[in-house]
């Protein structure tokens, strides 16, 4: 864990919540100069604290109108077939996000589509045929309560 003081730790929540502040405006928002206030975000991000900045889209406005969880389970627990499936997901656009859990499921996936048809299509044709997949159960989102991307600080 990386050593942060109050500066630094000010600086994370004010860019977390608004990547795309000047520089100037960081700093005024956290108390410096603006020289010391981007050696600062360089630190964090030569650190690899501060990994990309993004914009947080609206799937709906283009086209992405469910969102599904699918928990996988796969036929073996190997090192090299959990790395292979991971790269096969990697290289799947629809998958955004994928974690490997412990317990009965091996992996939970986020996936986004168009529409339920364009789902099933996936479903069937890219990842229940994915390397050393048993089963896939899905659960699609109704609505979202809650997305805070990040982490509290």
């Amino acid at each position: 864990m990386a050593n942060l003081d109050e500066i630094d730790k000010r600086l994370l929540s004010e860019l977390q919540a608004e990547g795309r502040v000047t520089n100037v405006e960081l700093a005024q928002r956290v108390g410096l100069t603006a020289p010391p206030c981007l050696r600062r975000v360089r630190g964090l991000e030569e650190e690899g604290v501060i990994r990309g900045y993004h914009a947080d889209l609206d799937p709906s406005k283009l086209g992405f109108s469910i969102t599904v969880f699918a928990m996988v389970s796969l036929k073996s627990q190997a090192e090299d077939a959990l790395r292979e499936f991971e790269e096969h997901m990697a290289d799947l656009a629809e998958v955004r996000e994928c974690h490997m859990l412990n317990g009965e499921i091996d992996f939970i996936l986020k996936i986004v589509s168009h529409d339920l048809q364009s789902f099933q299509e996936f479903l069937t044709s890219k990842l229940t045929p994915a390397p050393n997949v048993a089963s896939v159960k899905t659960s699609l989102t109704i609505r979202t309560a809650k997305h805070v991307p990040g982490v509290p600080i």
